[in-house]
C-alpha cells in the first residue's frame, strides 16, 4: 500500500513534467497566404494594396481561417481579391516573423492557370503587370523576399529576426 501511493504520486510527477515540456513547444501561430499568378505574357497579377497597416504593391493573399485547407484558402484569398479562380497552386516557400508572442508565417504560392474576370477588391488596384516592370514600383514591406524566394530554385524561405534597426531577413 506504501508503495503504491509513491508510485502514484510519481506518476503524477512525470505526467506533471511531461505536459510542460509539451506545452514549451506549442506557440500561438497566425497563418496567411500570397500567390504570384503569371499569365502567357511574362506578366504577374499586382495588387496595390490599401490598407492601413500593409501597403504597397504586392500580391493577392490573405488569411488562413481556422480548420481551412492553406491551398484552399489561397484559392478563396485569390477569388475575393481579384476575381480570378485559380486551379491548382503549388507552394514555392515560407516567409516567417515573430512578433509580440506571435510566429506570422505565410505561405508562398505560385500560380498560371486560372479562370474568370478580372475586378479590384476592397483590398486594392489589381492588374497585369511584367514582373521587372513590379519590382520597380513601392513594394510592400518584405516583397523583395518573397520575390526571390519564388524565383529561385535554391531559396525556399525567409525568417525576418529583429535588430536593432528593424526586421532583417534571412534566406535559406
Amino acid at each position: 500500500k506504501h508503495y503504491k501511493s509513491k508510485r502514484s504520486d510519481i506518476n503524477k510527477r512525470v505526467r506533471k513534467s511531461l505536459n510542460e515540456k509539451e506545452e514549451s513547444r506549442i506557440e500561438k501561430v497566425c497563418f496567411m497566404n500570397m500567390c504570384m499568378i503569371q499569365d502567357d505574357k511574362g506578366n504577374v497579377l499586382a495588387l496595390d494594396k490599401v490598407n492601413d497597416s500593409y501597403t504597397g504593391t504586392t500580391f493577392p493573399g490573405g488569411h488562413v481561417e481556422a480548420n481551412e485547407i492553406f491551398q484552399k484558402s489561397m484559392i478563396r484569398e485569390v477569388w475575393e481579391e481579384t476575381g480570378l479562380t485559380i486551379e491548382a497552386p503549388k507552394l514555392g516557400g515560407l516567409y516567417h516573423w515573430h512578433k509580440s508572442g506571435v510566429h506570422y508565417v505565410i505561405t508562398l504560392y505560385k500560380a498560371d492557370k486560372f479562370t474568370g474576370e478580372l475586378k479590384s477588391s476592397e483590398e486594392g488596384r489589381v492588374y497585369w503587370i511584367p514582373l521587372e516592370e513590379l519590382k520597380t514600383k513601392e513594394l510592400a514591406t518584405g516583397m523583395e523576399h518573397v520575390l526571390q524566394i519564388l524565383e529561385s530554385e535554391q531559396v525556399d524561405e525567409c525568417y525576418m529576426h529583429l535588430e536593432a534597426d528593424g526586421y532583417v531577413g534571412d534566406l535559406y
